[in-house]
């Protein structure tokens, strides 16, 4: 039985708030859960977009946090397919963009981000791509297919995360690829040029083309196609397709208009909150993509665009809503499939802020793991088709502590000796 004298709402339909949701119920909460969500789809998992199901390996249904049915069953109201418009927190209500007033008594903000849009003519051409939500993946998966059977070019912006894994998809549908990026490797934000340029290799033994060092200024077209892409430098690329694939913006409109604490966008943006996720409003909560948290371990704020975060994230902000003593400490982490590797990267190392980098293992086979190094101190691991360390590298960046190099670096020893008890 639900009573209705107290009003949890998750404004933010996607993991994080679905997980916030089950977790809200399944700690004993009994008043109204009221989960919103501008997307018409049920909560559903991102990674999927990008990975198995843009490469056709995985069903539509397999990305869904829950059954359908299940939220009916667990008493969570859903307003699928209506925007939240704003947050009045003097009058603790949501209104949606039906009119529709939501009164709370906490809300958790779980807004995640959106792609970053070229600022460039040929934007508006019927073949220009972005890559966020599912139904952008429906028409992604399509276009790459056809591309595939007439031989056809995609063009892609940015050699990040999404921008190298829809490269791989593209190639196993027999698509030409392009990589058009700015820096002088991929990944150099994330992983900096040593390793960066492990991945620039792997993609072109897959045919995939780069061209480093240059921005779109322009895509071309005709009645509405692709045709090419020009870049800064002069050249022009061949493409029958573009995708957009230069990062994400939090989706801080409710938090901006209602007065909530953000961070400035130089050091990542976001919804300000503190380690229990809590806004500067102490009955509003951030999580996931948008919230950019203080980190307890870490000693900085941090905001993390992975799936982890969310997944690990909502159950937290829940707990947190409920009044329980929360530390969200989860090192960060995500996950990569190209081709025929497979990666885990946890930890944080901004560029300048480690002074070495040392493999473990056979970079040239793609069998390793990547440590970034601050005076002897682990801050990241990345395991290359390596498995089951994940543990072991968390508790390295965890303990804080200068590790010895030459057995770091020598497979032979195990990680775990040398994390200290």
């Amino acid at each position: 039985m639900v009573d209705a004298h107290r009003t949890f709402v998750i404004v933010g339909a996607g993991l994080a708030g679905a997980k916030a949701a089950e977790t809200l119920r399944s700690e004993g909460f009994t008043g109204r859960v009221i989960l919103i969500g501008d997307e018409r789809d049920h909560p559903y998992e991102r990674p999927p977009l990008s990975k198995g199901y843009l490469m056709g390996k995985d069903e539509r249904e397999s990305v869904f946090v829950h059954e359908p049915s299940w939220y009916a069953a667990a008493d969570v109201e859903l307003h699928l397919g209506q925007p939240a418009v704003h947050l009045d927190r003097d009058a603790k209500k949501v209104v949606l963009g039906d009119g529709t007033v939501l009164h709370y008594d906490k809300v958790l903000l779980a807004t995640g981000a959106e792609p970053r849009r070229l600022d460039i003519p040929g934007t508006g051409l019927a073949g220009v791509h972005h890559l966020r939500r599912l139904a952008h993946a429906e028409r992604l998966k399509g276009v790459l297919a056809g591309l595939g059977r007439d031989n056809g070019h995609l063009l892609i912006a940015g050699a990040g995360w999404i921008g190298l894994e829809v490269a791989a998809a593209a190639r196993g549908y027999g698509a030409e690829v392009t990589v058009v990026e700015p820096e002088a490797t991929p990944l150099h934000a994330v992983l900096g040029p040593e390793i960066g340029r492990l991945f620039g290799d792997l993609h072109a033994d897959h045919g995939v083309r780069f061209h480093f060092g240059a921005r779109l200024t322009e895509i071309v077209g005709h009645d509405g196609m692709v045709l090419a892409a020009r870049t800064d430098d002069g050249e022009e690329h061949p493409a029958h397709a573009v995708l957009a694939a230069i990062g994400a913006a939090p989706r801080t409109a409710l938090a901006e208009t209602s007065g909530l604490a953000l961070v400035d966008r130089e050091h990542g943006g976001g919804i300000a909150v503190d380690e229990s996720l809590r806004t500067s409003d102490p009955d509003v909560y951030a999580v996931g993509d948008v919230a950019a948290a203080h980190h307890p371990v870490l000693g900085t704020r941090l905001r993390v665009e992975h799936w982890a975060n969310a997944l690990n994230g909502g159950p937290a902000a829940a707990r947190a809503m409920l009044g329980q003593p929360v530390s969200y400490d989860r090192v960060p982490y995500f996950f990569s499939d190209q081709y025929d590797v497979g990666l885990e990267y946890s930890g944080y190392a901004p560029p300048g802020g480690y002074d070495q980098v040392l493999i473990r293992g056979d970079a040239g086979k793609r069998e390793f793991i990547a440590f970034w190094l601050s005076e002897g101190r682990v801050l990241a691991g990345m395991n290359v088709n390596v498995w089951d360390v994940t543990e072991h590298i968390q508790a390295l960046i965890r303990s804080k502590k200068p590790v010895d190099r030459e057995a770091l670096s020598d497979p032979s020893v195990p990680l775990s000796s040398l994390i200290e008890g």
